[in-house]
């Protein structure tokens, strides 16, 4: 099935993180993608989510607004608006993680 993609908006980006703030009307999608970092996802609104990963198996989960959740890296998946209303969360990338580097 073809779909529109979500909006990306890339708030902040430097050497430690990068902040995304994704929109998605019904049945928008981010497209297939490989996290590279850890990261957490704060949900803006409530909303249905349907993920599809690597081997096509797929999920829905619920977004509560304000429940963040964290993944680590190398998860691989098509985000998918499944619900009935916009949903927009958060994403936070985690690119550093060793306070070494900044001492």
């Amino acid at each position: 099935m073809q779909r529109k993609k979500a909006s990306a908006n890339i708030q902040i980006d430097n050497e430690r993180i990068r902040v995304t703030e994704y929109s998605f009307n019904r049945n928008e999608e981010t497209g297939f993608h490989i996290h590279q970092w850890d990261y957490v996802v704060i949900p803006q609104t409530n909303g249905q989510l349907l993920l599809i990963d690597d081997k096509e198996v797929e999920t829905t989960t619920t977004l509560i607004k304000g429940e963040p959740y964290y993944r680590k890296a190398g998860v691989s998946h098509n985000v998918i608006n499944n619900g009935k209303e916009k949903l927009v969360f958060i994403e936070l990338e985690i690119k550093a993680h060793s306070i070494k580097k900044f001492i």
